[in-house]
C-alpha cells in the first residue's frame, strides 16, 4: 500500500483524503488543532450552506482570481448537484432556500461532519490531531506532535491549510514563509467576503445591531440588491462582502436606499413642500425610509442638498469608509499559491506535493460558492495526486513513515 498524507483536515483537506482512500492508498491527516473542521463547524452555526442551485455556467462565474481556471474545472466536475448528492450519501438529507441556497436539512455542520468522519474511518484514513506542520525538513516535511518531533517522507502529500482568516480556527498562514523559501510564487493573502470599517458619528451607536434592507449597491461593476447590518465596527453582511473585493480594489461604493423607485419619482416626492417639518421628518415620510436608512444618510449624506441633489445622492450615497475589515476578521481569503506555480494541482518546485482549498489564489462570494470551490479543489488535488503516485514509483519516492 502506498502512504500519502494530507495537512490541514477542513472541507478541502478531507475530501482529499477522501479521494486518496478510495483510490486504494493509506492515508494520514495532520491537523494541528485538537479537532477537525473547526472553521466548517463555525460557517455551519448559522446554517450550512453547502452550494448553490443555478446554472453552472452562472456559479462558474463566481469564481476569480489567477487560480480560478483550476476551480472552474473542479467545479465542472463536482459541482452543485455532486456536492448535494454526495450529502445525501452521508445520511443527509438537504433543501433549496428561496434563494437557490442548499442547506442540509439539519442546518448545522456538525451531523455532516460527524457521518463524513465515520466514512473517512471506515476507508482507513487515520486522522491525527496536535499534529502541527513546521515546515520542510530536507526531503521530508517536519511536525511538532504529542509524542514529540517526527518527520514524515510521504509518497505523495496534499497540502490544505487554508489562507489567512479566522487564525484562531486553525487558518494562520503559517505556510507562506516555507513555500516563498522553496520558490513557490504567491499572491499577497488579502481579506475577502469582508466588512467594512466605519468610523461612526456618535448618533450612530443606537443603531448598532440594526439590519439594513431595500438596497441595492454598488462598486465598480459589480451593482446588486442586498442587505447589511449596522454595526459598531462599521457595515457587514453578505452585501457588503459581495462587493468587498471591488472595494478591495479601490471601486467607490454607493448605496441606493429607494432601489424601488426611479430618480425622478424620488425628485418629485421630495420636492413635494415639507411646511414645518423637519428635513428628516420629511425624508422619512416622503421615502418611506426607515431608522437605518435615515441614519445612514445622515451619516454619509451630509450637508444635504436642496431638491433635485439631494434625490441624486439618496439614490447613489457614497460610503465614507476605511477599508476592508482586518483579514481576521475576514470570512474568506484573497491570494496563494499563483496558477503559474501550479501544474493542474501539484507545485511544481515541489514535486509530489499538492495544493487545494483557500491555499489556492481564488476567491468567490458567500452563498454556496466557497464550500463548493473548497470540496471540488480538495477532490481534484487527492485525485492528482493518486494519479501522479501511480504514474511511476520511482517518481513517488519514499513511502510515508507510520509513527506513533
Amino acid at each position: 500500500m502506498t502512504h500519502a498524507l494530507v495537512i490541514g483536515a477542513g472541507p478541502a483537506g478531507l475530501m482529499a483524503a477522501d479521494t486518496l482512500a478510495r483510490a486504494g492508498m493509506t492515508v494520514v491527516v495532520a491537523e494541528a488543532k485538537p479537532s477537525v473542521g473547526r472553521k466548517f463547524l463555525m460557517a455551519g452555526k448559522s446554517g450550512l450552506n453547502l452550494t448553490k442551485d443555478e446554472p453552472l455556467a452562472r456559479f462558474l462565474d463566481a469564481y476569480t482570481g489567477s487560480a480560478a481556471g483550476i476551480v472552474r474545472e473542479a467545479v465542472r466536475g463536482f459541482g452543485p448537484e455532486a456536492v448535494a448528492g454526495w450529502a445525501r450519501g452521508l445520511g443527509q438529507e438537504v433543501f433549496t432556500g428561496s434563494s437557490g441556497r442548499v442547506f442540509p436539512r439539519a442546518m448545522k455542520a456538525s451531523p455532516l461532519l460527524r457521518a463524513w468522519l465515520q466514512e473517512l474511518s471506515s476507508l482507513g484514513v487515520e486522522i491525527r490531531t496536535r499534529w502541527r506542520w513546521t515546515g520542510f525538513e530536507g526531503a521530508g516535511l517536519g511536525f511538532d506532535t504529542p509524542e514529540g518531533r517526527q518527520v514524515l517522507h510521504p509518497s505523495a502529500t496534499v497540502l490544505a491549510l487554508g489562507g489567512a482568516s479566522w487564525p484562531r480556527l486553525g487558518s494562520d498562514a503559517a505556510w507562506v514563509p516555507w513555500l516563498a523559501e522553496k520558490g513557490v510564487p504567491l499572491a499577497p493573502l488579502q481579506p475577502a467576503n469582508a466588512g467594512l470599517s466605519v468610523d461612526w458619528s456618535p448618533h450612530m451607536e443606537a443603531h448598532f445591531g440594526t439590519p439594513v434592507k431595500a438596497l441595492r449597491l454598488t462598486a465598480g461593476a459589480v451593482a446588486l440588491r442586498g442587505e447589511c447590518v449596522i454595526s459598531a465596527r462599521g457595515l457587514e453582511g453578505s452585501a457588503i462582502y459581495a462587493v468587498s473585493r471591488e472595494v478591495r480594489e479601490g471601486a467607490a461604493l454607493t448605496l441606493d436606499l429607494c432601489p424601488d423607485w426611479s430618480l425622478a419619482q424620488v425628485a418629485e416626492r421630495l420636492s413635494r413642500p415639507r411646511g414645518k417639518t423637519t428635513v428628516a421628518a420629511h425624508l422619512r415620510k416622503a421615502l418611506r425610509l426607515d431608522p437605518a436608512r435615515l441614519a445612514l444618510l445622515m451619516e454619509f449624506g451630509r450637508p444635504l442638498p436642496e431638491a433635485a441633489a439631494l434625490a441624486a445622492r439618496v439614490k447613489a450615497l457614497p460610503v465614507r469608509h476605511a477599508g476592508l475589515r482586518p483579514i481576521e476578521e475576514a470570512i474568506s481569503t484573497a491570494g496563494g499559491i499563483s496558477a503559474q506555480a501550479l501544474d493542474g494541482y501539484q507545485i511544481k518546485a515541489l514535486p509530489g506535493i499538492f495544493a487545494a482549498g483557500e491555499m489556492l489564489d481564488w476567491e468567490a462570494p458567500t452563498g454556496g460558492y466557497l464550500l463548493t470551490g473548497c470540496f471540488a479543489t480538495g477532490r481534484g488535488a487527492g485525485t492528482a495526486a493518486a494519479a501522479w503516485v501511480a504514474s511511476g514509483p520511482a517518481r513517488a519516492g519514499p513511502q510515508a513513515s507510520a509513527p506513533r
